[in-house]
């Protein structure tokens, strides 16, 4: 009998209303240990545990049965939708959600280690591949690197064993403080303390009552919160207040919040008793395809590197014809280097191209066209120098890429997909009889006098003009020679030059390394904000790394929240797995539920059983789960969209249903609901609100999901889905947006910026955060016109919306609202260069908070038409802006004045952490974001901040692009009016 066939999307899709039908059962086949073959029809949203009992009843009228022996002893096996073999450990799992790639399910006898299998296809679904795949990986530094982790993770769970019940409950749910902890909050108009209004909820687990009872404070006094919230001014008791909304706070048993304690210690203690027990399996061997077939003349070219120095001249092949393989027959590359002076972090660059004899109309200069690019270290990660032979599987690579065709920044890991890469096949020559390794610190050190004379008058003032200059501006060689000179004098005087002297390094010199090594041993701990410049590429001595990881250990772990984005990208630049930064953000996120939550969804890579305890009690197996159900539905959508395109009525109606019908199944509804946000992990989604969900019309048909909140008395959360656009440079944008809040608050200057949440999940999907009580600028201006051409020109439409919805003192307040986060966005998206801004991309909330969405163009990488650029002023200041600021008043007004002072100090404030924003921007250059990258990209930042340029010029520039944002304000407001117009006739 074959197997069973059905249509795939009827069944593990679930939503057959395209077809007209739904289906409740699922045609399986059976294949016993005994050869025994069976074929049944079960549940679709049976769980697997309940399918083996069916099963079990089932095979008891075939032959063999007694051979079966214990139902326990065995599980199921399947081919997943990878294509790989994937074992069924976790029963309690649904048919629908594992989706087998077909409705096979093989029952195998279970191996020693259950427990531990169990654990690892957890983690297989949490990191979207099996960990047979790591274990088959012939790397010996990955299975040293994972050995290693695996104890350290050990280790750090045995001490959490050991952790108080006080101890864990700050590791878990440690306070978010405000960057003006301890500072009073006004009520925004007149200044004074605000009373402050806390409504408690019973947890009803523990109080039974129909709805929750709420006791609230009316006129609680600041003074006297301040004792009530421990003299802590938290984060989400101040966003309450400022958008004139009660906290609600939850009182939970201590019994409650014990039991969680104790379920964590439990299932902490299972991990640490198992060891592993289960043997790698091999890979299928990959044919490997070579990708140049035909070209005429084939060189190689070859760098040494530390960071982007070029320790000497570039070594080049001769050239070689040939049509799929070329060879360089007794062709040696030689450096003009000596061995002993090669850097421990020594990187050889490789550019494979072509020769070409015309080249018409390419720019690549010298008729030389890049094929691939790859980069190796030199030194292994045990640091001996590596010898023999070796296979390297390169990046493809394109004309006027990359400088000299060497690709320095770039990875040094080998391309994955071997089978259409370029391989470079290299020999490392043997330099002894016995292995080269790179000596540790300690060996070292000894080596060259570091005693120089004292310096004279002449040369410390020279040295005093460098270190004041600006912290970005380039050094000449003689500069260098100075600084490194004056080494101990900077050390003493000038400690935060340290970038300075590591770039006047001669990394070249074994001498100068050793010396340098042993100042960083004794050098003044920078701030953290600073040490972050430090794992830039620029600098990837091992030393000056591990430097800057002891400067991060002083960040609050609000603090390095921050900067977690940044951090994880860096990882991209280490050489070897094992280094302090992995170290250190390992640590910090199994001490911390938030660092751990983030960290996990910004790398979904290698997850180690160390973090194991973290993920079951942030539920991240169902938070994955729940992204694939979300996708499932959207890409349903999508087939609707597609089959139904003819008629739109048609297709919102089917495909609307069908969304319906999905969402309301058991599967789906469980998953999605009780679930603790991706975005937020302090946030729990309740049950999902499916008459009120809706997917958006735009091309990848996002789905708009809305949660029910127990907690807010019906209130609703929203949420975004999106699969098939790349959230990571909204992301990006959104957390820059955040440090500059951060900024202006610290120095008392509150915009009332809405960094709402955004998060990548995956391969072009993420989330992204409803913001409540908020429309689009085009919405409102639409609402006030029954003609598009004429909304734009509808000057009091804003204000009226913000009438409607406030009045009296609280509409002063929030035309305050208004006018502070319009400063706000202002500068921000003329400092960071956000283009494509419109109507629809801009949005104000009911109190009157502005706040912009949609980053798809950043760094004055403007949308264009027939090469003319879109956007015409620096940011957008229209007329019914400037209308809302001056409260209806015509001409210039003291409010206007207040706005533009606001402008004014805000852009003086970025200009002083000028030097951390292009950091963190250089820290994501290899993150494969469309509009960033390349260092030219990051010059934008420096010509909007102005660095190199003194306070006044910079504000003189700034002025001038104010008063030019209103001259255009009139041009803004016709390009809205197209806009609106286009958006008209789109409907």
């Amino acid at each position: 009998m074959p197997p069973a066939m059905t249509d795939l999307l009827d069944i593990w899709a679930a939503h057959s209303p395209l077809a007209g039908h739904a289906l409740d059962q699922i045609t399986v086949d059976f294949l016993l240990p005994t050869g025994i073959y069976i074929q049944m029809d079960v549940p679709r949203e049976a769980t697997i545990q309940h399918i083996k009992l069916l099963l079990w009843k089932q095979a008891q009228s075939f032959p063999l049965f007694p051979a079966l022996g214990e139902m326990e002893s065995h599980m199921f096996e399947c081919v997943n939708q990878a294509a790989v073999h994937e074992e069924l450990e976790d029963e309690t799992r649904r048919l629908c959600d594992v989706r087998p790639f077909l409705p096979v399910l093989k029952l195998v006898t279970r191996n020693c280690g259950r427990a531990e299998r169990l654990l690892d296809s957890k983690i297989g679904v949490l990191i979207g591949k099996g960990l047979h795949e790591l274990d088959a990986i012939n790397d010996q530094e990955v299975k040293d690197f994972r050995s290693k982790m695996f104890r350290m993770s050990e280790e750090r769970m045995q001490r959490v064993q050991m952790m108080t019940y006080t101890e864990w409950l700050q590791a878990c749910f440690s306070p978010q403080l405000e960057p003006t902890a301890g500072t009073a909050i006004t009520d925004g108009l007149n200044d004074r303390p605000a009373d402050l209004k806390v409504i408690i909820h019973f947890d009803q687990s523990q109080v039974r009552v129909l709805s929750p009872v709420c006791f609230v404070f009316d006129t609680l006094d600041m003074h006297t919160a301040t004792d009530f919230l421990s003299c802590l001014v938290l984060q989400y008791i101040r966003t309450c207040m400022q958008a004139k909304e009660p906290p609600h706070l939850t009182l939970v048993h201590t019994s409650n919040v014990k039991a969680m304690f104790d379920k964590d210690i439990t299932a902490i203690g299972a991990v640490v008793t198992h060891k592993s027990s289960n043997p790698p399996l091999p890979l299928p061997p990959k044919r490997r395809v070579p990708t140049v077939s035909s070209a005429t003349r084939v060189q190689v070219r070859a760098g040494l590197f530390h960071g982007t120095e070029l320790l000497c001249k570039p070594a080049v092949s001769s050239e070689s014809s040939g049509r799929s393989d070329h060879t360089w027959k007794d062709s040696t590359l030689e450096f003009d280097i000596s061995v002993c002076d090669l850097p421990r972090m020594t990187r050889l660059c490789f550019a494979i191209y072509a020769v070409m004899d015309k080249v018409k109309k390419q720019k690549s200069t010298k008729n030389h066209y890049p094929i691939a690019w790859v980069n190796t270290m030199v030194f292994d990660y045990k640091g001996q120098l590596k010898t023999g032979e070796l296979i390297l599987h390169c990046w493809s690579s394109f004309p006027d890429e990359l400088e000299e065709m060497l690709n320095p920044i770039g990875t040094i890991q080998t391309n994955p997909y071997t089978e259409n890469a370029t391989a470079l096949h290299i020999h490392f020559p043997e330099y002894s009889p016995h292995s080269i390794i790179f000596p540790p610190f300690d060996k070292v050190r000894h080596s060259g006098q570091d005693l120089l004379s004292p310096p004279d008058e002449q040369c410390l003032f020279e040295l005093k003009e460098i270190m004041e200059r600006d912290a970005l501006s380039q050094l000449c060689e003689n500069e260098k020679d100075l600084i490194w000179t004056l080494r101990h004098d900077c050390i003493e005087n000038f400690p935060q030059s340290l970038p300075k002297l590591l770039l006047s390094v001669k990394w070249s010199k074994h001498e100068d390394m050793a010396q340098l090594q042993a100042l960083l041993q004794i050098w003044p701990k920078l701030c953290p904000r600073d040490a972050l410049e430090l794992l830039d590429f620029n600098y990837p001595d091992q030393y000056v790394r591990e430097y800057a990881v002891r400067c991060l250990r002083d960040m609050s772990n609000e603090e390095l929240s921050q900067y977690l984005l940044q951090l994880v990208q860096v990882l991209r630049y280490e050489p070897y797995y094992d280094c302090a930064l992995t170290h250190f953000l390992l640590e910090r996120a199994q001490g911390n539920r938030k660092i751990g939550h983030f960290l996990f969804w910004h790398l979904r890579c290698v997850w180690t059983r160390g973090l194991d305890y973290q993920k079951n009690s942030l539920c991240f197996l169902q938070q994955v789960e729940a992204l694939s159900k979300l996708k499932s539905v959207n890409e349903l959508i999508k087939l609707g969209t597609i089959k139904n395109a003819r008629s739109k009525t048609k297709e919102a109606m089917l495909t609307k249903e069908a969304m319906m019908t999905c969402l309301r199944q058991i599967s789906y509804s469980e998953t999605l609901s009780d679930l603790y946000s991706p975005l937020n992990p302090n946030v729990l989604l309740s049950g999902i609100n499916v008459e009120k969900c809706r997917y958006m019309d735009s091309k990848m048909k996002p789905l708009w999901i809305v949660y029910n909140n127990k907690l807010l008395g019906g209130d609703t959360l929203g949420i975004i889905f999106k699969n098939g656009d790349d959230l990571r440079q909204d992301m990006l944008t959104l957390q820059i947006l955040r440090l500059m809040d951060r900024l202006w608050k610290e120095a008392n200057l509150d915009l009332r910026i809405v960094p709402y949440g955004c998060l990548a999940t995956g391969d072009r999907a993420g989330l992204i955060e409803v913001v409540s009580s908020a429309d689009t600028i085009a919405n409102i201006q639409l609402t006030s016109s029954n003609v598009a051409a004429a909304a734009a020109f509808n000057k009091d439409a804003l204000l009226n919306w913000l009438k409607e919805r406030n009045s009296g003192d609280a509409l002063d307040r929030a035309i305050e609202e208004f006018t502070l986060s319009c400063a706000g966005y202002c500068v921000a998206t003329y400092v960071l260069g956000i283009g494509d801004r419109h109507s629809d991309n801009i949005m104000v909330r009911s109190t009157g908070q502005l706040f912009h969405i949609d980053f798809g163009h950043i760094l004055g990488n403007f949308k264009s038409k027939f090469g003319i650029k879109r956007e015409r002023v620096p940011f957008i200041l229209t007329h019914d802006f400037i209308h809302v600021i001056q409260q209806g008043k015509t001409g210039y007004t003291e409010k206007f004045g207040s706005f533009r002072q606001y402008c004014e100090e805000a852009y003086l404030i970025l200009r002083k952490n000028g030097n951390l924003f292009i950091t963190l921007f250089a820290l994501m250059l290899t993150a494969g974001l469309p509009e960033l990258t390349s260092v030219k990209d990051i010059q934008y930042l420096k010509d909007s901040l102005a660095l190199g340029k003194t306070d006044d010029e910079a504000l003189k520039q700034f002025r001038q692009k104010f008063d030019e944002a209103l001259r255009e304000s009139w041009t803004t407001k016709v390009n809205w009016m197209a806009h609106n117009v286009a958006k008209d006739n789109r409907s």
